[in-house]
């Protein structure tokens, strides 16, 4: 069996991602916390963490480790409450994006009850990422392929839209092509995010380059600079135009689907079933 201390302090590590941080949070010198980690590791039989550049990041290893060692100190935490007799709050972690939040799933978090629920607030990615290693127990995203190790399951697929400002030419236009929007000024994510890649790859294919795009983070306020007349924006079909915004379908762009997304490896726990039944029709 591995020792809780280094499970304990692999927590930490995963938490901070920063030697000194983690060492002061378990109460020991750095020294003895990357012993520690170390000790983990050949116990393990593989590296846990790498360093890129400045950043410490998790092997796929230390993701299962992480995920492991957080479970762990869930059911700690539990046993000991039972032994005591006292009552440890039930919490179920849900990860997700902004746009989903907003306009996908607002209906069923009103319908759930009988435990704590938090809410992460994070990209497709981030999500994934806070799945593989323990930090949330469900997530929802658009991802097109599914990663080895998560299982998923459809909510709703929706079309690929342009989101227009009210008086722009094509409003009128009942069939819109990645043709009829050269030349026109985009709104898209910031670099990295995966809405970002499919859009950069859909304009190319039109021929066209958003050499002088605007970056904008998030659907709100995409829609807000649509609405100001800044650009034009591809967005999910499930987005609520605001005043001075038209959204049309974009039929060559496709559709997207948001999945429910969790821990293949994971037990969920009967607050984290219920919770799944009312996101997934």
């Amino acid at each position: 069996m591995i020792d809780g201390s280094l499970l304990t302090s692999f927590v930490a590590f995963g938490e901070h991602r920063n030697m000194t941080r983690a060492a002061r949070a378990v109460g020991i010198s750095q020294p003895a916390f990357f012993e520690r980690l170390q000790r983990l590791a050949d116990e393990v039989g593989q590296p846990l963490y790498a360093r890129r550049g400045r950043e410490l990041v998790l092997t796929a290893a230390g993701e299962r480790v992480l995920a492991f060692a957080r479970d762990r100190a869930a059911d700690h935490a539990l046993l000991l409450a039972e032994l005591r007799g006292t009552e440890e709050p039930r919490v179920v972690t849900l990860a997700a994006g902004e746009g989903a939040y907003l306009y996908l799933l607002g209906h069923a978090l009103t319908r759930f009850s009988g435990a704590r629920l938090d809410l992460l607030t994070l990209g497709a990615r981030a999500t994934l990422e806070a799945l593989r290693t323990g930090v949330a127990q469900l997530g929802v995203a658009v991802v097109d392929v599914v990663p080895r190790g998560i299982t998923a399951q459809p909510i709703v697929t929706t079309p690929l839209c342009v989101a227009l400002p009210a008086r722009h030419r094509l409003v009128k236009v009942k069939r819109i092509a990645l043709t009829d929007l050269r030349g026109e000024r985009w709104i898209l994510p910031p670099e990295g995010q995966l809405h970002r890649d499919l859009v950069s790859r859909a304009i190319a294919r039109s021929g066209d380059s958003p050499a002088h795009a605007l970056e904008a983070d998030g659907w709100p306020l995409t829609l807000q600079f649509v609405a100001l007349g800044l650009g034009v924006a591809i967005v999910n079909g499930t987005c609520i135009a605001p005043k001075g915004v038209e959204i049309r379908p974009v039929p060559e762009l496709g559709s997207v689907t948001y999945r429910l997304l969790a821990r293949a490896n994971a037990a969920l726990s009967p607050d984290a079933q219920r919770l799944a039944a009312l996101l997934v029709p």
